[in-house]
């Protein structure tokens, strides 16, 4: 028998499907981007809004009047694309069902939903899975090969070691499709600081007083959370259901993120979910709940990342990479 709450959050789910599944029917003046219905966060959709913000943009390139027909203008335009339909515009480096947009909510435009306006102006800098200063353009490669699973389009020798069968099987700093992007990011950027990081940041983090081992927290605590609240738009299977037109990416199985996406580390996941969930009511979920909510999802099997061995080699495995295996500290 169905709980009243996951009945109510169906209901609701259904009834927001239109509004859900197109952009905000709102007029662009001649000058910029769309008037909202509501107040922004500074230049972010708030954290608190539902889904019936889902497709709202502040900067939508689609709609604004001061892009001409210039190759950046069309630069810009592509970047949107990629980012919000991730697997239909960059299907030759997208194997499965993720786009950017399932974990950077509203076009990387939504406050503690890992907001990427300003960010360009932080690269480079130091990445510590990676144990070296990285370029923007490097930051998208690697969201391609982890969150979007691209290595999924390599194949495998007789020992099951991953080759590339092709020059172009995975994308580069330079290849279109992440220039693209680095473009729209560029663009969602404009105006802000150059080499300091954005106040709305770091946002989507469980504070660290309340962070736990990983092993001490209950995966089954976790299902059951999820079977109550999250199971009515992603699905029992974690596959996502539709909701209108639109369909959340799938949490787990082949078409997800690899084991080698920041999004498969439990405390980074915790994160995600703590702000941008349930989408009916965003926020609400405990601390806790949404880690022992995280530990239940990368309980599930996913995609492998074939290159772990080569992540950090220079700083400390995090306590969370619970993917990979552990190692033995070397004195520094």
């Amino acid at each position: 028998m169905h709980s009243p709450l996951r009945l109510v959050a169906a209901a609701l789910a259904i009834s927001v499907a239109a509004a859900c599944s197109k952009p905000a029917a709102s007029k662009t003046p001649p000058d910029g981007p769309p008037k909202l219905r509501y107040a922004l966060s500074g230049p972010l959709i708030p954290a608190k809004m539902t889904m019936v913000t889902a497709w709202d943009f502040p900067q939508n390139p689609l709609t604004d009047k001061s892009l001409d027909q210039s190759k950046l203008s069309k630069e810009i335009q592509l970047g949107y694309r990629l980012f919000t339909n991730t697997p239909a515009e960059a299907s030759r480096f997208v194997p499965g069902g993720m786009s950017c947009n399932n974990c950077h909510l509203n076009g990387g435009q939504r406050e503690r939903a890992m907001p990427l306006v300003a960010i360009s102006g932080v690269f480079p800098e130091y990445n510590r899975r990676a144990g070296r200063l990285i370029s923007l353009n490097d930051r998208i490669v690697d969201c391609f090969l982890r969150s979007e699973n691209a290595t999924g389009m390599l194949q495998s020798d007789a020992n099951g070691t991953a080759i590339v069968a092709a020059a172009d099987t995975l994308p580069t700093p330079t290849s279109r499709e992440v220039l693209a992007l680095a473009a729209y990011l560029n663009w969602i950027s404009r105006g802000n600081e150059i080499g300091k990081s954005p106040k709305w940041r770091g946002q989507n983090t469980i504070p660290q007083p309340s962070l736990v081992p990983v092993d001490t927290l209950d995966a089954g605590k976790g299902e059951a959370i999820y079977a109550e609240r999250c199971a009515s738009c992603h699905g029992p299977d974690g596959q996502g259901v539709y909701v209108g037109d639109k369909k959340p990416g799938p949490l787990w199985g082949p078409n997800s993120w690899n084991d080698g996406a920041g999004a498969a580390r439990v405390y980074t996941l915790a994160g995600i979910i703590r702000y941008t969930m349930p989408y009916l009511d965003p926020g609400n979920m405990t601390d806790q709940d949404a880690l022992n909510l995280a530990a239940f999802i990368t309980s599930k099997p996913r995609p492998a990342f074939p290159f772990k061995d080569k992540d950090y080699l220079v700083d400390p495995l995090p306590p969370d990479a619970v993917y990979y295996p552990k190692r033995i500290a070397v004195a520094q």
